[in-house]
């Protein structure tokens, strides 16, 4: 029986430490972080994270500053999308450190450091920007959706 590339893509052990990073980059921001996991896009990988980002429902944060980390495994490649409240207000090269992180580990086949530490980036960059309240709630689920 073959396995599922999307199942064993990261172990148990690697998932939790991606959740654990989501949790611990959104403890310093009001920001929101999500992880998509998926065998290929069939798409335009552009058009593909953001149909994911509907999908998820990313759209629906107060401040429209949620961040999906989109991942096509078959087709070695991966996205991040900001919603509009991001994009509002960051520049054009905002994402680029966060983009070279996750990349430089993703050719070396590290895939749950390069997740854990992109999303450790990103929430450092969207601190700036949307910094934590003590009054912020998790607005979106703390985990890794499959396709």
């Amino acid at each position: 029986m073959t396995q599922n590339p999307v199942e064993t893509f990261l172990t148990p052990t690697e998932e939790q430490a991606v959740l654990t990073a989501i949790r611990k980059a959104e403890s310093h921001t009001s920001g929101e972080i999500r992880v998509h996991i998926e065998n290929t896009s069939n798409t335009p990988i552009d058009t593909r994270v953001l149909d994911v980002f509907s999908i998820l429902k990313m759209h629906n944060t107060e401040l429209h500053n949620a961040v999906l980390i989109y991942v096509a495994i078959q087709d070695k490649t991966f996205a991040i999308y900001g919603d509009k409240g991001i994009n509002a207000v960051v520049s054009d090269t905002f994402w680029d450190e966060t983009k070279n992180t996750i990349q430089a580990h993703f050719k070396q086949g590290h895939f749950k450091q390069g997740l854990v530490d992109g999303i450790l980036s990103a929430g450092q960059q969207l601190k700036t920007y949307f910094p934590y309240k003590a009054t912020d709630t998790d607005e979106l689920p703390n985990t890794i959706s499959k396709g």
